[in-house]
């Protein structure tokens, strides 16, 4: 071995008031990064190293908070003896060095397989961090939605869905998962249930123009004569909570058999 790398970079002194060059590892030839303690790092403590002529340069050069410098200085026999044992193993004081990685060379270093995993990975929790971030966004959106929650008595289907399309609009909500998101936070009792069904049948990647039979569900006079039909069966509760729960716990491929179920034969005392 000819020579050896030093990594030099400037660092605040243990009392905050002074920066002082430090050695913060060394490098061989063939690649290997050698870790040197925080306690034995000072450039002071390698008298080897700073009586070199490349030294004297070095300090010259850094002379700014956080700057480094990658040296390549030649073996003297003060610096072998320093940081060489006879088996050419890194060492300070006797004090073996702890190989590590280097960061700027991980990803050269690594197998091509183990790259595309990596990469993998890291897109995997971006993606989970970004859907996070956008989950609370239309949380705190939603707050300022000029509409109350929909529960199935205080207002108009049809002129709620409007107005929540409205507010979609204004808060330029235009894609359709995003919007059937943030509908669930304006649904109660029955148009909840009526949700959970949707779920169930289309997911919340489904398109929103899917989502628009929420007027035909809740309009009064679509469930009028069902309400009629089953009176006599169903005498407290309301009925649309009823079917909606109903038809919640049928399972999802007969969900639409189940709903047209519901013919004149079958009106009349139980």
């Amino acid at each position: 071995m000819e020579k050896l790398r030093f990594d030099f970079a400037v660092k605040t002194s243990v009392d905050g008031k002074s920066n002082i060059v430090c050695i913060t590892s060394i490098g061989t030839p063939d690649g290997h990064i050698f870790a040197i303690p925080v306690e034995y790092q000072p450039a002071s403590l390698h008298q080897a190293v700073t009586n070199t002529s490349s030294y004297i340069k070095v300090k010259k050069t850094l002379n700014k908070s956080h700057q480094t410098r990658k040296i390549w200085i030649a073996l003297t026999d003060e610096i072998s003896k320093t940081y060489l044992d006879e088996a050419q193993n890194l060492q300070f004081n006797d004090y073996y060095l702890e190989e590590i990685m280097e960061n700027t060379n991980d990803c050269k270093s690594l197998p091509i397989s183990s790259n595309q995993n990596l990469e993998k990975l890291l897109e995997k929790l971006l993606e989970e961090k970004q859907s996070k971030s956008e989950t609370q966004n239309l949380g705190k959106i939603s707050k300022d939605f000029m509409i109350d929650k929909f529960t199935g008595r205080n207002a108009n289907a049809n002129q709620w869905i409007k107005g929540f399309n409205k507010e979609c609009e204004r808060f330029h909500i235009d894609e359709d998962k995003k919007k059937i998101e943030i509908l669930k936070t304006f649904l109660e009792y029955a148009s909840m249930d009526w949700y959970y069904c949707m779920l169930i049948k289309f997911t919340v990647e489904s398109e929103w123009n899917k989502w628009e039979n929420f007027c035909d569900t809740f309009a009064n006079k679509g469930w009028s004569p069902i309400r009629y039909a089953l009176a006599f069966k169903y005498q407290t509760g309301s009925l649309l909570d009823y079917a909606l729960k109903r038809k919640v716990i049928i399972r999802s491929e007969e969900v639409d058999r189940y709903w047209d179920t519901y013919r004149p034969y079958r009106i009349g005392p139980a």
